[in-house]
C-alpha cells in the first residue's frame, strides 16, 4: 500500500504543474491508485490509499486541514465506497472503466456538497454540475483505462502481486 500511496502522492505533484482549461478541471490521476488498491486488495485498503494521499498531500501542500482538505477527504472517500459498492453488485458486468466513471462522478456530486456545506451555502452552486460531470466522464475514462492498462501490467510482471494481504 505503501508503493500506491507514493505512486498517487506522485501523481498528485505531477497533476499539479497540469494547465487546466476550467479551475476545477482536474484530471484526477491520483485517483487511479485508489482504483488499483480497490481491485488488488478490497476496498478498507482502497479507503485507506484514498485518506493517506489526500491527507499527506494536504501537507505537502500546506491546506491540511484547511477547506480544500476537507473537501477533497469525504469526496475521495465517498468515491472509493461508491466504486466498491458497484463493483460488489455488478462484478464483472462492469468493466473498471465503468467503475472508475462512477468514482469520479461521484467524487464531483461530493465535493459540491461538501462545498456548499463548508462554504457557499447557496442552493445555486448545484447548478455547477453539468459543468462538472463532462469532463468527470472523460477523466473517468481515462484514469479507468490507465488503471486498467496498470493492473495489467503488473499482473504480467509479478502475477501473485496484490494477493499478499500481510
Amino acid at each position: 500500500m505503501a508503493v500506491l500511496i507514493t505512486a498517487g502522492l506522485l501523481l498528485f505533484l505531477f497533476e499539479s504543474l497540469i494547465p487546466r482549461p476550467l479551475p476545477w478541471a482536474k484530471p484526477g490521476f491520483s485517483q487511479m491508485v485508489t482504483l488499483i488498491a480497490l481491485y488488488l486488495w478490497g476496498w478498507r485498503e482502497a479507503v485507506t490509499v484514498v485518506a493517506a494521499r489526500v491527507s499527506l498531500a494536504a501537507l505537502i501542500a500546506g491546506s491540511f486541514a484547511g477547506p480544500a482538505f476537507w473537501i477533497a477527504l469525504p469526496s475521495g472517500i465517498c468515491a472509493a465506497l461508491i466504486m466498491a459498492g458497484c463493483r460488489a453488485v455488478a462484478g464483472e458486468r462492469l468493466s473498471i472503466i465503468g467503475i472508475s466513471m462512477i468514482g469520479a462522478l461521484t467524487h464531483n456530486l461530493v465535493q459540491l456538497v461538501a462545498a456548499w456545506l463548508l462554504l457557499v451555502q447557496q442552493p445555486q452552486i448545484f447548478y455547477l454540475f453539468p459543468l462538472l460531470w463532462l469532463p468527470a466522464i472523460v477523466t473517468g475514462i481515462l484514469v479507468g483505462w490507465l488503471a486498467h492498462a496498470s493492473l495489467t501490467l503488473l499482473h504480467r510482471v509479478s502475477p501473485s502481486w496484490g494477493t499478499n494481504r500481510a
